[in-house]
């Protein structure tokens, strides 16, 4: 069994509550608008970290982040892209399981053709009256299970 910690939209505010929920994970793959160097060296801290760019991710710590990943955990290749609008790949075609996103702010879960689409919405700042939420993969012997968890946000952030 393999625990993959998702998270994004994190806008340089890395929550404790966000700390502790990833603790445990093999591996964490942020969807982009991380916002500050810390953010990345404080996950890869806690496991293996996987992120990519977002359309906020401009300043000169973010040059060497990829806009798209594709990597494989637990016999399981997924692929990751801060705004879903721009994917230009066929992931059912590509052998791709699970597309990992961020952007919008908003937490979804959906499976269309045979690919697991999640986006685990923000765990930065919040925007409108979305929720602060941060997900997970549970990968066990092909299956994947998916959870997204909305934080409890009144502790207060770092």
């Amino acid at each position: 069994m393999q625990r993959i910690g998702l998270i994004s939209d994190t806008h340089g505010l890395l929550r404790p509550q966000a700390m502790e929920f990833l603790r445990g994970c093999d591996h964490i793959v942020h969807g982009g608008d991380i916002g500050a160097q810390h953010v990345l060296d404080a996950l890869a801290a806690i496991a293996p970290l996987t992120a990519v760019r977002g359309n906020n991710d401009g300043a000169a710590w973010a040059d060497a982040i990829r806009e798209t990943e594709r990597i494989e955990l637990g016999g399981v290749w997924l692929y990751a892209i801060h705004d879903l609008a721009r994917l230009d790949i066929d992931p059912a075609a590509e052998g791709i399981r699970v597309v990992v996103s961020g952007h919008s702010h908003r937490p979804v879960i959906e499976e269309r053709e045979g690919v697991l689409y999640i986006n685990p919405g923000s765990a930065g700042p919040r925007r409108f009256r979305l929720p602060i939420s941060i997900g997970e993969l549970i990968i066990e012997g092909g299956a994947i299970t998916p959870r997204i968890v909305e934080m409890d946000t009144a502790s207060p952030a770092c």
